[in-house]
């Protein structure tokens, strides 16, 4: 199954009377549903990102996965089986409809792709778009079937720093450094983590760089293998972004960190690490490894 659509790949599937299922995350000053009704791609249905894609903060980090049962009812109001062809999108940054594209694929929806460069990129084709309250759909099971070989817990995180296993860090360089924390309660990264900005996957004019490119990303850390690698960012969004990435360039097999820096910096006697990330980050490794309390 392919990972990213293009615009006028997808607009050409509508022409052709494909059944897709179009799904819209959005978040914005004036709330995510006012800018869903202000101005979607036709056809859409809106998930709110609050409501679907994560729960409330705990001791499982910022942005844990939401219950089954809140995302049963959403998937049910998307009306989507398991066999649906499901498109996801967001404004354009992606973060938001690669989470949505994880956790559906994490819930045994197996046929989700990610319009590459989202709405942005829909209406810079000149593509249409209407406003209104989107697409009701007829109402399906909400049956989910989570498949846990995608996840990691804490403990499996841990282990994995213990015995040198590969731990991937998608947040930016600076935040992987420790230089700049505004979110979460201390500053670092897990131990042996390699840096991997899910950012640098992408190109300047929005979407996702080729599948090529993104696997020089990886080769250029040192990594050529993925299978059993942990992807973390600080609460599941950006790992998120990075795992999609990841699909479309072909390297498969590592799992999910969701809780991330923000449940590994809450949780006590964890060590961290400050210093160091990736070629891009302009500064040096400096393994300062200390024990935090």
């Amino acid at each position: 199954m392919a990972t990213l659509c293009i615009p006028r790949e997808l607009a050409e599937r509508f022409t052709e009377g494909n059944r897709i299922a179009l799904i819209a995350s959005f978040l914005g000053p004036r709330g995510g549903y006012r800018e869903f009704c202000s101005q979607h791609i036709p056809t859409s249905m809106y998930c709110d990102p609050t409501e679907a894609l994560h729960s409330s903060p705990g001791a499982e980090g910022r942005n844990p996965l939401p219950h089954p049962r809140r995302l049963s009812v959403w998937v049910s109001r998307w009306g989507i089986e398991a066999d649906t062809p499901i498109v996801v999108y967001d404004e354009g940054r992606g973060l938001l409809a690669a989470r949505a594209w994880w956790l559906l694929r994490y819930a045994g929806f197996n046929n989700v792709e990610v319009l590459s460069g989202g709405l942005a990129a829909w209406e810079a084709e000149g593509l249409p778009t209407i406003a209104g309250p989107g697409t009701l759909a007829r109402a399906s099971s909400g049956r989910l079937t989570r498949d846990d070989a995608m996840i990691a817990g804490l403990e499996e995180a841990r282990a994995a720093a213990e015995s040198g296993g590969l731990l991937i860090d998608a947040r930016g360089p600076a935040r992987f450094a420790g230089y700049q924390e505004r979110r979460d309660l201390k500053a670092g990264h897990i131990p042996g983590a390699v840096n991997v900005p899910a950012r640098s996957t992408l190109r300047k004019g929005g979407g996702y760089r080729t599948a090529a490119e993104i696997r020089d990303l990886f080769f250029e850390r040192g990594i050529d293998d993925v299978k059993g690698a942990i992807v973390y960012s600080g609460s599941g969004y950006h790992s998120s972004q990075l795992l999609c990435a990841m699909a479309h360039a072909g390297l498969d097999g590592a799992r999910h960190f969701v809780g991330g820096w923000s449940q590994w910096s809450l949780t006590r006697g964890l060590p961290l690490e400050r210093g160091g990330a990736g070629p891009d980050a302009g500064h040096k490794l400096t393994s300062a490894l200390e024990d935090v309390g």
